[in-house]
Order: structure tokens, then C-alpha cells, then sequence
């Protein structure tokens, strides 16, 4: 049967690649490599540097793919069908890779930023890939360093405080309304810099963008005062790259509510 790794490979640090993830990309015949387009073509790049740099030449080969398009403009109601459509579309595609690119009994892999079970669509596809019953292959995930783990420990402070919980949402989310149930949460896939909505609270801020890569870029403090240098920062990294992914840490300061 064929097999598929879903193999974790940091947040962007080449030396994040842990050496489970190493002996899975060396048992790997073929890689998927999804494209979102030429302005993050960089990161392609760095995918293939980290094949180089652990497999031998010959041993391998990559399969470059565009990502399908995805209605980014849906908002409200529309959002969960259009995030539904277009990974159907993702299954569609992984389905012809596998049984186009795959032998019966060869193996193939997804290389996967971060931790493929954080904010990432890889793994619901491939179940439904195998829900529709058109290719049969068994998989496994190969954990990796998220860009949350990656986001504290450059910041030096730890996720949680002691006897409270933390939480990780996206801005769309945290636009809705601070939760309420925690003092401390992790923010990622914010375009609009949501947390501009509590710069009138008692909250510190640990932020990271291209967290691992040589582009990274780090600022904490009272939300109030390094909100505006962030938002700046943001806006001349993006004009500068053509993409940004970023991450934040929020942390509401005790007895403020």
C-alpha cells in the first residue's frame, strides 16, 4: 500500500527539523511541495535546502503543486463554506498527486510548517482524500516545532502562568471579543492586527514575525505602547517581502478584567 508522511519541519529555523522528521524525509520517495504563489516562493526555497542538506542526490524527487485559490474576501456566513470549497478542491489535487506520482508501494510526504496539528489543513485533507475512496494509502504525522513554541522561546517566557489556563485562536476570533476564560492567549492568521481592539488594557504583548528565519523580527511590551510600533513594522515587512506570517502572545496583567 502506499504511504504518505506528514512530516512537521519547524517554523521556519532549518535546524528545527527534529530527527524523527529527518528519518521520515529519508524514507520519503517523493515530496509534495503545495506553492501559494511567488510571493512566497522563499519558502519553497527553504524547503528544498532542508532536502539537500539531509538526502542524497538522486534518492528523491519533488513534485512542485499551486496551492488552489481561496476566496479570502468571504467574511461572516460565507467563511466556513468557502474554507470548505477550497479544501475540497486541496483533496482533489492531493488525490491525483498520490495516485498519479505514487507507485503502489512507494511513499511520499508533505513537509509541513510548523506543527501539522496546529492551524493546518494537511491532515483533514488527506482524510477526506481517503473518504472518497478513489486512492488508498496509510499515513502518519511526524510532530514538529510550532511557531507558537518557537514565538515564547525567543521571547523566554512560557505559554501559560501557573494554575491558568492559555488559549490559541485566530484574529477573526479574537476580533469577536476577548476570552473570558483566559488571561493568556496565543493569536495566529491575523491580517487585521485584531488586537489593536485592547490597546486600552492592562495587556502586554509577545510578538513575532518570520519566527525561526533570518527575516525575524520581535517585539514585546504593554500592548498599548508597542501596538503601534508593531503595526508599523508589520506593514514595512510586508511591503518589503510581499507576505508576512506572524504570531502573538497576549497576556492580560493580573486583576485587570
Amino acid at each position: 500500500m502506499r504511504k504518505i508522511h506528514v512530516i512537521g519541519i519547524g517554523a521556519g529555523d532549518p535546524e528545527q527539523l527534529t530527527l524523527q522528521a529527518v528519518r521520515a524525509m529519508r524514507d520519503t520517495d517523493v515530496f509534495f511541495v503545495v506553492d501559494k504563489g511567488e510571493t512566497t516562493g522563499e519558502l519553497v526555497e527553504l524547503r528544498r535546502e532542508m532536502l539537500r542538506a539531509h538526502l542524497a542526490d538522486g534518492t528523491y524527487r519533488v513534485v512542485d503543486v499551486r496551492d488552489p485559490e481561496r476566496d479570502r474576501r468571504a467574511e461572516g456566513a460565507a467563511y466556513a463554506p468557502a474554507v470548505g470549497d477550497w479544501r475540497s478542491a486541496r483533496a482533489g489535487l492531493f488525490e491525483r498527486l498520490i495516485a498519479d506520482e505514487l507507485g503502489e508501494d512507494g511513499t511520499g510526504a508533505f513537509l509541513v510548517w510548523g506543527d501539522p496539528a496546529l492551524y493546518d489543513s494537511t491532515l483533514g485533507v488527506l482524510e477526506e482524500v481517503l473518504a472518497r475512496g478513489a486512492v488508498a494509502f496509510a499515513y502518519d504525522v511526524i510532530p514538529g516545532v510550532s511557531s507558537v513554541s518557537t514565538l515564547v522561546a525567543r521571547h523566554r517566557t512560557g505559554l501559560n502562568r501557573v494554575g491558568r489556563p492559555v488559549q490559541i485562536t485566530t484574529g477573526r476570533r479574537l476580533a469577536e471579543g476577548f476570552p473570558a476564560d483566559a488571561d493568556d492567549v496565543v493569536v495566529m492568521l491575523d491580517a487585521q492586527q485584531a488586537f489593536r481592539h485592547y490597546a486600552d488594557q492592562d495587556i502586554d504583548i509577545y510578538w513575532g514575525a518570520y519566527l525561526g528565519t533570518e527575516d525575524e523580527i520581535l517585539v514585546s511590551g504593554p500592548l498599548a505602547e508597542a501596538g503601534p510600533r508593531i503595526e508599523r513594522l508589520r506593514a514595512e515587512a510586508r511591503e518589503r517581502k510581499g507576505w508576512i506570517m506572524d504570531t502573538y502572545l497576549l497576556r492580560r496583567r493580573p486583576g485587570d478584567g
